[in-house]
């Protein structure tokens, strides 16, 4: 396909701040004109009428589990996944077997990616060799590899002055360091929030206070070095709080939060059902709430999905012995659609902004936008579809979601990835 028209629907791109019923011209996997009343020889045309045009969808933390886990995921199902919810573009984390962090690793990844994903696949890199929090990894390698960002998330750098020289030298690079946030003597062998709930379950609890005292050392840390810094999967209220006032101050601090922690708390956690059980986890409605005001001051920069599927064995076990995490890639724009924008809570171009553009200045990333030039990443969305999540049409290896059986209005109908489609009707291409 040279030509297609995307005729007639609401164009929402947040980096141009267009708001408008337009049409968007795609030529030759670019974006050639966004207005009304366009025309081209021989061109396709997809009538959008009544849906909304935005950039493709842009996810800062995903767990694609390549190398070493591919029974949970790999490139080529996890980006069929990514697609099919509206994602173009998708940064995987390194806590892989191995670990991510060498430049071999950044640059067979890529090639990996190149070879099998339906979407575009960014590569994050390990902060420390190993993800030890001890030594330094290949920073300045993986940077020429092509490694967006580093994380050593899943694990908390125990150890400030390795953090410190990490931000040092990637100072000077101008990258991000992105962080999992619990201060781990805090947390042990906790599996929920810590609070009624747990008291109730006779379940190990995870408190907040863990989560707070980890975002301010690590902000702080990022202020005395001049820095950034990226707060992983925020949860806790006064986490937001903290980012809030550091960015007052000028700290180069950037945040994201997932759709779960917006809209589930720790009462829907239950010992039948593993897919609940997620790190950090679901904490109180307060803190849901909280998060939703960060999102709207502009706090919380990036709205993300922490997809992190496991081999279906694995979450069929004992609540306290199952990993952590569900995929999200699916029904992430769902959850914010039905859950937030249809009873009012936020309005659709936050929602689209925080899902594109914003994700995008994040990382840095070339992508996000609908402009003139641009790669044509393109998600097509019904806000008024009605549909049932249902794992056995999943395109993900796991099957275990919270959100499994929920009753969703507004959904990804069409993908463009380079201006080739790659979902159609809930159909990868």
């Amino acid at each position: 396909m040279t030509k297609l028209i995307l005729k007639g629907g609401r164009v929402i791109d947040p980096a141009s701040k267009f708001d408008g019923v337009a049409d968007v011209l795609i030529e030759n996997g670019k974006i050639a004109a966004v207005g009304q009343g366009l025309a081209a020889d021989g061109a396709e045309v997809y009538d959008a009428t009544n849906k909304v045009v935005a950039p493709g969808l842009v996810d800062l933390h995903v767990h694609f589990r390549e190398p070493g886990q591919e029974a949970k995921e790999d490139f080529e199902s996890g980006s069929k996944a990514a697609v099919a919810g509206g994602f173009t573009t998708v940064a995987t984390m390194p806590n892989t077997k191995p670990v991510v962090d060498t430049a071999a690793l950044v640059r067979s990844l890529e090639k990996r990616a190149e070879d099998v994903a339906r979407c575009h696949v960014k590569i994050i890199g390990a902060v420390t060799k190993n993800q030890e929090g001890k030594e330094l990894a290949e920073l300045g390698d993986m940077i020429e590899a092509g490694a967006v960002a580093f994380s050593d998330d899943g694990h908390f750098d125990p150890t400030a002055k390795v953090l410190l020289n990490a931000y040092d030298y990637l100072h000077a690079f101008d990258k991000v360091i992105v962080n999992h946030e619990e201060e781990t003597s805090l947390v042990e062998d906790g599996v929920m929030n810590e609070g009624h709930r747990s008291a109730m379950l006779g379940m190990k609890g995870r408190p907040t206070v863990a989560e707070d005292i980890a975002v301010a050392r690590d902000v702080l840390l990022a202020e005395y070095a001049g820095a950034r810094v990226h707060v992983a999967h925020m949860s806790s209220a006064r986490a937001v709080d903290i980012v809030r006032e550091a960015k007052k101050r000028g700290v180069r601090v950037t945040a994201e939060c997932t759709p779960q922690h917006l809209t589930l708390t720790d009462e829907c956690v239950t010992l039948s059902d593993t897919s609940t059980k997620i790190n950090p986890p679901l904490r109180s409605q307060a803190d849901c709430d909280a998060l939703l005001a960060g999102l709207k001051d502009g706090t919380i920069d990036a709205i993300v999905t922490d997809h992190s599927p496991h081999a279906v064995e694995e979450k069929d076990r004992e609540y306290i012995y199952a990993p952590s995490g569900f995929p999200g890639l699916e029904t992430s724009l769902g959850v914010m659609l039905t859950d937030l924008y249809h009873t009012g809570k936020l309005d659709l171009p936050t929602i689209i902004s925080k899902m594109t553009v914003e994700p995008a200045k994040c990382f840095g990333l070339a992508c996000g936008t609908l402009a003139k030039g641009a790669a044509a990443d393109v998600v097509v969305i019904d806000p008024d579809l009605e549909w049932t999540v249902d794992a056995a049409k999943f395109y993900t290896k796991d099957s275990h979601s919270p959100f499994v059986g929920k009753q969703m209005k507004g959904k990804a109908v069409l993908t463009l990835v380079d201006g080739e489609v790659a979902m159609k009707d809930g159909i990868v291409e």
